[in-house]
């Protein structure tokens, strides 16, 4: 599995078991975190069993650096504060309960280990970073491990710390509440080096919010019910894999970011957008799947409204290939400059409208005489080298006019249409422009296409 490596690598032990929350998501999976071991965990301190809130706030002013506080089977209520380097475990049925306060856990000390709490009910207010749990400035290798998150506000806050990890969750937020007035998943600020891994995310603003970090891994995580899965804001050398995003807005943004790597994700069920790459350069967006995004209210031919695979806004120097593109309103959107990216080795299926691209350019989706898969082409490979004998323009000039004009789009399956589409397209090959595809794939299959490359 692609999620060990990275994990094991670190020290991070998963227990790993798979199930399907409904019918129509990915497979979901269940997941335990074992705290990595360092060497100020390594000697742990007393180990205390508590079994009441005030014994919980005595114990948190009064235990030494290095103690394991134990929570017994109970309701501790209030909010409580930890400002040493310490770990707190829960017993099956401890709960922390904030009363609508607050933060349930603030945490003003690095080295804190926090393992199979159950918190409920902290404050909904954004401006004052009501939270589940919030970390402070400089609560570096903080561990935050198999929790169960449930309430308003954000489930994890964190601001201007390294090293942070959060493993094996479950942060539900309210569903009862405007999308946007929600708190998101985990939201970390100025956060360097977090690792982000096999959490289920749900009913919250967005799911995971990374802005103005470096080097974040996020791994394994299944979100569902928001408006964005990950949302990376001025961020740089981040990586995702293996997340899924089912019943969202959109599925992955990278807003004003630098060499993101993104792969094997997979979103269904956005109404958006798949991957919006905005004023981004220097990503790797490469073998994702991007299926069935739609708006059920989206205006015919609005780029804005309709639901894109991957929308290019503005973004230059990115390369998107090996991506499953399919059944969405629109394949790939790209508006607002964006001629510079390298697209090639996708499958675009069955989309809608398999490219939309606001400009004059002509611009080549091929790498190496290796372009992309088209569910549309027509065309002929007589010498079998898998790649077809006649470019590919997967928009012409008769597009354009129903997107200027959608009122007509009644006419696109006339037969004198597509006789004019093929006329179109047998003029432009001598002075294409828009999207090109000259070398364009024969075959749907991903191991025909990397086969083709080598």
């Amino acid at each position: 599995m692609t999620l060990l490596m990275p994990l094991v690598s670190m020290g991070l032990v998963l227990s790993l078991s798979s199930t399907k929350l409904s019918a129509d998501e990915p497979e979901a999976t269940n997941t335990r975190c074992m705290a990595v071991v360092t060497p100020q965990s390594a000697a742990l301190g007393a180990m205390i069993d508590v079994s009441n809130s005030a014994e919980l706030s005595h114990q948190l002013a009064q235990a030494a650096p290095g103690s394991h506080i134990v929570l017994q089977s109970g309701t501790y209520l209030g909010q409580f504060i930890i400002d040493k380097s310490l770990s707190i475990t829960g017993r099956p049925g401890a709960i922390i309960e904030a009363q609508h306060q607050g933060a349930a856990l603030t945490i003003n000390a690095s080295h804190v280990t926090i393992n199979g709490l159950t918190i409920k009910q902290w404050g909904g207010d954004l401006y004052q970073k009501d939270a589940a749990i919030l970390l402070h400035a400089g609560s570096d290798d903080v561990q935050l491990l198999n929790n169960q998150l449930s309430g308003q506000g954000f489930g994890i806050y964190a601001q201007q710390l390294q090293r942070l990890t959060i493993c094996g969750n479950r942060i539900t937020g309210d569903s009862h509440t405007f999308k946007l007035d929600r708190g998101d998943g985990v939201h970390l600020q100025r956060v360097d080096g977090a690792l982000i891994s096999a959490n289920q995310i749900q009913q919250v603003r967005d799911g995971i919010y990374l802005e103005s970090g470096k080097g974040s891994q996020v791994y394994g995580n299944h979100m569902s019910d928001m408006q964005y899965g990950i949302h990376y804001m001025y961020t740089q050398q981040d990586s995702a894999m293996d997340n899924q995003a089912c019943r969202v807005d959109g599925g992955y943004a990278l807003m004003n970011s630098t060499d993101i790597h993104l792969a094997h994700n997979q979103v269904t069920h956005a109404k958006e957008f798949g991957v919006l790459l905005n004023m981004t350069n220097g990503a790797l967006v490469e073998a994702n799947r991007m299926a069935n995004i739609s708006a059920p209210d989206a205006i015919k031919g609005d780029l804005f409204s309709e639901g894109k695979g991957i929308f290019i806004y503005g973004a230059r120097d990115n390369h998107i290939k090996d991506n499953h593109i399919a059944n969405n309103d629109v394949g790939i959107a790209m508006a607002l400059g964006g001629e510079s990216n390298q697209v090639s080795l996708n499958r675009f299926i069955d989309n809608g409208t398999q490219v939309r691209y606001v400009g004059e350019q002509s611009v080549e989706w091929s790498e190496q005489q290796r372009g992309n898969y088209w569910s549309d082409y027509r065309g002929w490979d007589l010498n079998g080298d898998g790649v077809g004998d006649s470019m590919h323009l997967p928009n012409d000039r008769l597009d354009r006019l129903f997107w200027l004009y959608p009122e007509a789009s009644f006419l696109m399956a006339s037969p004198i249409v597509t006789l004019l589409k093929w006329l179109d397209n047998q003029i432009q090959a001598v002075d294409a422009s828009g999207v090109i595809d000259r070398y364009p794939l024969m075959e749907n299959s991903a191991a025909a296409h990397t086969r083709g490359a080598l």
